[in-house]
């Protein structure tokens, strides 16, 4: 199995994490393909196939960790590319979120003394 599920939809609540500049601050790590619950259970042969999938997009793959499980939110075909090309692994943004859907992004920088 490439994948530890198939999910047809996300089981975690909305975060709110949109944009490409918001999830660019979380710092790409490696993160193994058996570990990712995918939160799609449909692909589009198009994409799989198309050599210019990620042009407009992140480069890395979009993760939620909630309540300790790995949600691969984006990077379906991306993910699956990579298993056919022999690979177990691939570098991701990995979201973390608790139980009422609050992110866990980069620390606010401090406030200016007065």
């Amino acid at each position: 199995m490439i994948f530890k599920a198939v999910r047809e939809t996300a089981p975690y609540p909305e975060h709110g994490v949109t944009t490409q500049r918001e999830w660019a601050v979380i710092a790409p790590r490696q993160v193994r393909l058996a570990d990712l619950t995918t939160t799609r259970a449909t692909l589009d042969l198009r994409s799989l196939l198309d050599d210019d999938s990620t042009f407009y997009g992140d480069l890395f793959a979009h993760v939620v960790s909630y309540r300790g499980q790995l949600y691969l939110e984006t990077g379906l075909h991306r993910a699956l590319r990579a298993a056919l090309q022999g690979r177990t692994a691939i570098h991701a943004r990995i979201l973390e979120i608790n139980d009422d859907g609050v992110p866990h992004l980069a620390p606010a920088p401090p406030l200016p003394e007065s």
